[in-house]
């Protein structure tokens, strides 16, 4: 036999004697702490349990009784008739803030959170409608970022303008669709026309002009742009 394979077997079977090591040595941990290893264990199939338990068991009839119980309160929103969505109609509708109060665990709840904040919005409510907007977390994007733009509102007519400006600006570029991006940056482009910062008017409404060409907007987009270069060519800017 060469030394090359005498080496090889030699080599193989000192893999073979740490593994067996191994093996035992790991034998050995478990006996040594196998009460320990069952109790985490016991603990993490409990919260488990616990956890699916209060899905079904609790989460999933309340976010069901939300539902029925929100269903009045979004026709109510969608009319416009906010004080009614926010309070109730003494008639079996109990209003959003009790939905709230009783239901923002759920996933109803959380919505519910958002059409306040629009209903107080519209109501000039601008405070409360903020302490519920920025409460909402919700994972459906034109939501959220419906959410980014009424908080822009509320920051705006509150004289918060700087403020207002980002949530403009991220509500246009989160949603990115020829409806509601528009609006978003015509808003901040208005602002920005109120600062006499010509050159940002320029930029969102020529992203308005050229990225959403479909939209109404984009049709009076030159207006502004070309009274911003007049301004801006008189100011020297």
């Amino acid at each position: 036999m060469s030394s090359k394979k005498k080496q090889a077997e030699l080599n193989e079977e000192k893999d073979w004697e740490k593994i067996d090591t191994a093996v035992h040595e790991s034998e050995h941990f478990i006996e040594k702490y196998q009460k320990q290893i069952f109790a985490v264990i016991g603990v993490v199939v409990l919260v488990v349990c616990g956890y699916l338990a209060f899905n079904h068991f609790y989460l999933t009839p309340k976010n069901e009784e939300a539902q029925a119980a929100i269903f009045k309160g979004e026709q109510y929103f969608r009319t416009g008739q906010d004080s009614l969505a926010i309070y109730g109609d003494g008639k079996g509708y109990v209003g959003f803030e009790t939905i709230i109060s009783e239901y923002g665990s759920t996933s109803a709840g959380n919505l519910a959170k958002f059409y306040a904040g629009v209903s107080y919005a519209n109501l000039g409510k601008y405070e409360q409608a903020l302490t519920m907007l920025k409460d909402y977390s919700g994972k459906d994007k034109i939501i959220a970022q419906s959410v980014n733009g009424t908080i822009g509102d509320c920051l705006d007519n509150t004289g918060k303008t700087e403020e207002a400006l980002s949530y403009y600006l991220k509500a246009a570029k989160g949603v990115d669709n020829a409806v509601q991006s528009p609006i978003f940056y015509k808003k901040a482009g208005l602002i920005y026309r109120d600062q006499a910062n010509y050159d940002k008017v320029i930029e969102v409404f020529s992203t308005i002009k050229n990225q959403y060409m479909g939209s109404p907007l984009a049709m009076e987009a030159d207006k502004y742009i070309d009274e911003a270069n007049l301004l801006k060519s008189g100011s020297g800017k």
